[in-house]
């Protein structure tokens, strides 16, 4: 890929930055709640994030609902304005990134109790989110891999020694 194409994509993504930063702007005054919105690029992502206003769990919800189905809302608004899908990551009063955090944690206490054993071990099912983080975490480990296994909504990952 060109240097071009790269710079071509990252102002697409600021773009896409820009466009869920407004959406969210207008529900948060609609919500009447307060919060900062940052807007940021890591690699292929727009990422949005709110933070600094009382009360913002409440859109988070129970294990991140709320916050997903924000997301979800945010990348059809994107998609509306500028016409095609979205994959940006939204994250409100650093909820995901504390669960991505516990879950590369948990990642690597798995993979330790597996090459001590030298048994695969199957983890919790899991989101698509939740296990790529899991597989990126158990990547950085010599002497394990990992796999998917299972059908939505009970897909989990299994770390598997070598």
């Amino acid at each position: 890929m060109s240097k071009k194409n790269i710079e071509v994509s990252e102002e697409r993504l600021v773009e896409e930055g820009e466009v869920a930063g407004d959406y969210l702007e207008q529900l948060l005054d609609i919500l009447d709640f307060d919060g900062d919105i940052d807007l940021d690029v890591e690699g292929d992502r727009a990422i949005v994030s709110i933070d600094g206003g009382e009360d913002l769990d409440c859109l988070v919800g129970s294990d991140g609902a709320v916050l997903d189905a924000i997301q979800e809302l945010t990348r059809l608004a994107v998609q509306q304005e500028l016409g095609d899908r979205s994959r940006l990551m939204l994250d409100i009063s650093g909820w995901r990134a504390a669960k991505r955090e516990a879950l590369t944690d948990s990642g690597r206490v798995v993979a330790q109790r597996v090459l001590e054993s030298g048994e695969p071990e199957e983890m919790e099912p899991m989101t698509p989110f939740e296990r790529k983080i899991i597989h990126d975490a158990i990547a950085e480990i010599d002497g394990v891999s990992s796999d998917s296994t299972g059908v939505e909504p009970r897909r989990r990952v299994v770390v598997l020694p070598g």
